[in-house]
């Protein structure tokens, strides 16, 4: 009985230890283009990241340099970054001031608009900002890694923990992220 037990304990670790999450290519549009966009045509290199980002959450901002700093570590090694707004409806004048404010913040990064949430609903979103890598597989769009920037979204000098980076350092070396699930730390996600 004891070992039945054991197994079974084993079995719902590793099933909850291993995440992913496949799901099928969305458009949307990007502000900065002004585009229906595929995620799936943004993967060029070896994975995506997602941020969902909103200009009304404060924890947005804090992470804003962080997020500046591992696109330019990291997108010269075929990581692309895209930013996802669920709050943002699409018309003229919120694509002007969402492509402007990545142009302004050096973001610099496609800015999708999520107007209906559908990738919110589609991926559990609960967090802003909450990351996510994707991988193009054969199956369609996988998520490898979800939740947290790091460990200390008010002060970056006490960060003593990188989750996104090393979750992307492990994607790179062909390695599973691990944890690959991390509860985010932000804004809770206002659903429409």
């Amino acid at each position: 009985m004891k070992k039945i037990f054991a197994v079974s304990i084993l079995c719902c670790l590793i099933h909850f230890n291993s995440f992913s999450q496949t799901f099928q290519s969305i458009k949307r549009i990007d502000a900065v283009t002004g585009k229906s966009t595929d995620l799936k045509s943004l993967i060029s290199g070896k994975a995506l990241v997602l941020i969902f980002h909103s200009l009304e959450c404060p924890y947005s901002k804090m992470y804003e340099k962080r997020l500046i700093a591992l696109r330019n570590n990291y997108s010269n090694k075929g990581i692309r970054f895209v930013l996802i707004n669920p709050e943002s409806e699409i018309d003229p004048e919120s694509q002007k001031v969402l492509k402007s404010y990545v142009d302004d913040s050096g973001l610099n990064m496609n800015y999708l608009i999520d107007e209906e949430q559908v990738l919110v609903k589609q991926l559990n979103i609960t967090k802003i900002p909450e990351a996510l890598i994707i991988l193009n597989t054969e199956s369609g769009l996988n998520v490898v890694y979800r939740g947290a920037i790091d460990n200390n979204p008010q002060a970056e000098s006490a960060v003593s923990e990188r989750i996104l980076e090393r979750a992307i350092n492990q994607v790179l070396r062909n390695e599973e992220p691990s944890p690959a699930t991390v509860r985010a730390t932000g804004c809770n996600m206002k659903n429409f």
